[in-house]
């Protein structure tokens, strides 16, 4: 059997701390790492200083690398980061939009409407949403894209599936892929403004009722 590489177990730690299963602040033991996917520390190590790289693990002075936690206004700031980027690749890409590219959307929020599992959603969101920039032909632009809702994903599914349910980013969705269909770039982009600002506000509504100062 082939050795596990750094690679792979880079790529399973990335998704396990994306997906939640690897909380912000848990520590990452190399040792028990280093039995669970069978190798020697050497892999394990550099697994880790290439998630230290992407700013999802930090070295604790007592506990070593542990999983990075970020804070509402890093994410907020995140979330800025994302309107620039996705409404950069939404306008390059709606010139190029296919029947074959809108029916893709189409299908997949087709299975969101069906879907009652938040997890799915925030799955399917990311998705629909790649779908459509695709067809800019940017691939560095959208995986960055990727990266960034992927780290934003794991502070913002539960709280915001809790708060905004499936049905109004659902809309927003619809609406947003109606005026990509049609080619109405300027309302495209600007509902894909709203729909992440939607998303900020969400994150923070409980700072704001509790009358905190808002984000920088």
């Amino acid at each position: 059997m082939a050795q596990v590489t750094s690679d792979q177990i880079f790529t399973t730690l990335r998704r396990r701390i994306f997906d939640g299963d690897l909380g912000g602040g848990m520590p990452l033991d190399q040792e028990k790492l280093a039995n669970e996917f069978g190798v020697d520390g050497l892999p394990v190590n550099d697994a880790l200083r290439r998630l230290e790289g992407e700013g999802l693990v930090r070295q604790d002075p007592q506990n070593g690398p542990v999983v990075l936690v970020h804070s509402i206004d890093d994410v907020i700031e995140m979330l800025d980061i994302r309107i620039g980027l996705e409404t950069r690749a939404l306008k390059l890409a709606i010139p190029n939009l296919r029947h074959a590219h809108i029916a893709e959307a189409e299908a997949i929020l087709a299975t969101y409407d069906e879907t009652n599992s938040p997890s799915s959603w925030a799955y399917l969101n990311l998705k629909f949403h790649l779908a459509l920039y695709r067809p800019a032909n940017r691939p560095r632009l959208l995986k960055m894209i990727e990266d960034l809702a992927l780290g934003t994903q794991r502070y913002t599914r539960i709280h915001i599936s809790n708060m905004l349910g499936r049905d109004r980013p659902q809309n927003d969705h619809y609406g947003i892929l109606h005026a990509a269909r049609i080619g109405d770039v300027d309302n495209a982009v600007r509902l894909l403004e709203e729909h992440i600002t939607q998303t900020q506000q969400a994150l923070l509504a409980p700072r704001k009722s509790a009358g905190a100062p808002p984000a920088n």
